[in-house]
């Protein structure tokens, strides 16, 4: 490492979760930018210009080869897990003793530092690492365009259903999510702060329907539920703490909780944000 913190092109950034929506897009653009990259995952899935390695966050004999060399890393969560600090705090304490100097950690706009879940892990990264950034994005745009239980709705049944009535949310591109992880490895120095992602707009869902309608040329609604309708539906498919906490983070949004929008996209990549529209367009518009 240089002496002003900078690990450069010379470092190796560990990405966990490097199949997952931020991990691909983050694990892309370091390698774009000439950064090495060990691309961590559980079936250690090869990715063009990266290291492949295997890890599990909870099988810890997968810890010791996915540090060796790596002296940044970039942090996703075990998805689902209620108490992620409990499985992730004993690989984050190897990771520093292994010479990892530099961390940045996926939490979410809806989790404060000391908050539930990963609001613990954030709360404790300060006191691991002397370079670190905590990324609090708004909910993902990709949310209504990949994998995820909205983008499937709205592709079998021209329907997106929630519980966040007519609240507004700063949906973010996760291209941009990446961009700032990005920065927060790479940049000579680290962020040390948690950064607030939104995109340049609040949206309704009822907006979201309405702009996917536009962009694909399919009648596509929104179909508001109760808290309780949405906590049930999702307990079908997830655990039920997990599905009530996801039921009232859609509550929280119904009251305004998530109706904000941020610079830190501009003031870390140097270009606003992605608009949903744009988004829509570029993964949408041919499906």
């Amino acid at each position: 490492m240089t002496p002003n913190g900078n690990s450069g092109t010379s470092g190796t950034t560990l990405v966990i979760g490097a199949t997952g929506t931020t991990g691909s897009r983050t694990a892309a653009q370091l390698i774009a930018a000439g950064h090495r990259v060990k691309a961590a995952g559980r079936r250690a899935t090869p990715l063009p210009g990266a290291e492949p390695v295997r890890f599990d966050w909870y099988d810890p004999s997968t810890f010791g080869g996915a540090l060796d060399g790596a002296d940044r890393a970039y942090l996703v969560p075990p998805v689902g897990e209620p108490d992620p600090a409990a499985v992730m705090l004993p690989f984050l304490r190897e990771a520093r003793a292994a010479g990892v100097r530099r961390a940045v950690l996926l939490s979410s706009s809806a989790i404060p530092e000391g908050g539930p879940a990963v609001g613990v892990v954030h709360r404790a990264l300060p006191g691991l690492f002397e370079q670190w950034a905590v990324l609090r994005p708004s909910w993902f745009m990709q949310n209504f365009t990949g994998t995820h239980t909205h983008a499937d709705s709205i592709r079998d049944d021209g329907v997106i259903r929630t519980a966040s009535g007519t609240g507004r949310v700063g949906f973010v591109d996760a291209d941009d999510i990446a961009a700032v992880a990005v920065r927060a490895l790479t940049d000579d120095l680290a962020p040390n702060a948690d950064l607030i992602l939104t995109g340049p707009e609040a949206l309704s869902h009822d907006d979201v329907a309405r702009i996917v309608t536009r962009v694909t040329g399919r009648p596509v609604v929104h179909h508001p539920l109760t808290y309780e309708d949405m906590r049930d539906r999702l307990a079908a498919a997830i655990p039920p703490e997990f599905a009530a906490m996801l039921a009232s983070m859609d509550r929280a949004i119904a009251e305004g909780a998530e109706d904000r929008t941020t610079d830190t996209v501009q003031r870390l990549t140097g270009r606003p944000p992605n608009p949903f529209r744009v988004v829509a367009e570029r993964e949408l518009a041919h499906t």
